[in-house]
């Protein structure tokens, strides 16, 4: 019951004061990854799991002694601990801010705005894209970007006490993405074991949230394109969500993109159904409140289960 409580109370406060990506407590973290590899990193993979190991278990220990202490102190104190790490690793507005400005942008008819804000977000160039392409990609960063910040940190924040869950996933996605480098110097070696373990933790939690889009979109396409399309994207696990959200609203995403020196960038095709266009985003961002309606009542039945039971 408190964990849901908890879940709400951030989602509504993160609609009025988000945090960024940017802020210190993630700058902080990055700076500390930077150095464990700059220590570590000599090329060797069990290298890396020792950085590994030295980059999650302090927040978690702390996280975890300071939860402890003030649950003894009150369970009020120990909830608000929760709450504060919650607000710190969930991000609903770390996505859903952008993806609003460019369907306002594309609704305006003003893609150049679109693109800039498109470019901003994912850091590229994208003044080749036309509106179906930045439809396609604004509609699956939203869909993983849901998992990552949504409903992957809800999942191991109930299922861990206290706050471990939520810090586990979160730093352990920081590392994967910081780690997952390949060039000449072995990097890809070193940063393989934090690739492989966020994969591990992230397997349960990217099956459940693609259930849920087939849930409360199309059902029948949405477990379709799972079992058929899935596996053919380049990250089957993104491939897992994307093939289900896509389906779930009758929409083709992935497909070829241009490219900034007018080539073409394969993709496989996700999903059944019309062509991308403004009016999906909308449908999009309706998909993934639903599906969050859904998990907090999931949580929310959980907690009284278990008040009853008690």
């Amino acid at each position: 019951m408190s964990s849901a409580i908890a879940l709400i109370v951030v989602l509504v406060l993160e609609q009025f004061r988000p945090l960024g990506p940017d802020n210190r407590v993630y700058g902080w973290y990055n700076r500390y990854a930077d150095f464990l590899e700059r220590s570590f990193n000599a090329g060797a993979s069990y290298q890396g799991v020792i950085a590994w190991l030295a980059a999650l278990l302090p927040p978690l220990i702390v996280g975890g002694v300071i939860y402890y202490f003030l649950y003894k102190l009150h369970p009020l104190f120990g909830w608000l601990w929760n709450l504060a790490v919650l607000y710190l690793t969930m991000g609903f507005r770390q996505f859903s801010h952008i993806f609003t400005r460019v369907r306002k942008s594309l609704a305006a008819d003003d893609l150049q705005q679109a693109r800039d804000l498109l470019g901003e977000w994912r850091g590229e160039h994208t003044v080749q894209f036309s509106t179906n392409e930045i439809v396609r990609i604004v509609i699956e960063e939203g869909l993983i970007c849901s998992h990552r910040y949504v409903f992957a940190v809800m999942f191991w924040f109930v299922l861990l006490p206290g706050p471990l869950g939520a810090l586990l996933y979160r730093f352990a996605s920081i590392l994967s993405k910081k780690w997952e480098s390949h060039d000449d110097r072995g990097r890809s070696e070193f940063g393989k074991f934090a690739v492989w373990m966020f994969n591990v933790i992230d397997w349960l939690p990217a099956r459940l949230t693609a259930v849920s889009f087939a849930i409360v979109g199309d059902f029948e396409d949405a477990i379709h394109c799972w079992r058929v399309q899935a596996m053919s994207w380049f990250n089957p696990e993104q491939g897992i969500v994307l093939a289900s959200g896509a389906g779930a609203l009758g929409v083709r995403l992935g497909e070829p993109l241009h490219q900034y020196d007018g080539s073409l960038s394969y993709r496989p095709e996700l999903g059944l159904g019309e062509e991308a266009d403004v009016e999906h985003l909308e449908s999009a961002i309706g998909l993934i409140w639903r599906a969050v309606v859904l998990w907090l009542l999931v949580v929310l039945l959980l907690g009284l289960a278990g008040w009853v039971s008690s």
